[in-house]
């Protein structure tokens, strides 16, 4: 029986971007450069989380969303293959889908590969749903995207 260890959500920050630089690089087939994260570091309008073993403090994933008004597009999560289904993509959402209503904001959307069921069924647990599909967003290989959307209601204050 696999041990789980405790798992701590931090800000992402100068310490974690070789890290992630390297994570993006086994998850993506277009990944996004250290200068590019490091970039995120003075954007105003983004939030990176970094997903670290308690005790070593070793990257296991993380998650990005960028805030413009009232809507919020969650640009990447990516999580250690060896890491995977331990509950660690579902924490970094947990803070995105927890600030999205304590900012009230109107929604979550991102983008997803059709093929990647297994990151949509964890979306769907969410409360996300198709909204649209980008034609031919991808390649390497070539795939359409699945635009997927968590709107957010609330009651008006009396």
């Amino acid at each position: 029986m696999t041990e789980r260890k405790t798992i701590r959500i931090v800000p992402m920050g100068r310490e974690h971007l070789d890290a992630l630089a390297s994570l993006e690089q086994i998850c993506f087939s277009r990944p996004w450069s250290r200068k590019m994260l490091e970039e995120e570091l003075e954007n105003q309008c983004a939030a990176f989380l970094v997903a670290q073993e308690a005790d070593s403090d070793s990257v296991l994933g993380y998650a990005g969303l960028l805030v413009v008004a009232d809507e919020g597009y969650i640009t990447n999560v990516a999580v250690q293959p060896a890491c995977r289904r331990r509950g660690i993509a579902t924490q970094l959402l947990q803070v995105f889908d927890r600030f999205a209503r304590g900012h009230r904001l109107a929604f979550l959307t991102l983008e997803v590969r059709p093929s990647n069921t297994a990151a949509i069924a964890l979306y769907n647990t969410f409360g996300f749903e198709e909204a649209g599909r980008r034609k031919n967003y991808y390649d390497l290989p070539r795939e359409d995207a699945l635009i997927l959307t968590k709107t957010y209601t609330y009651e008006e204050e009396a």
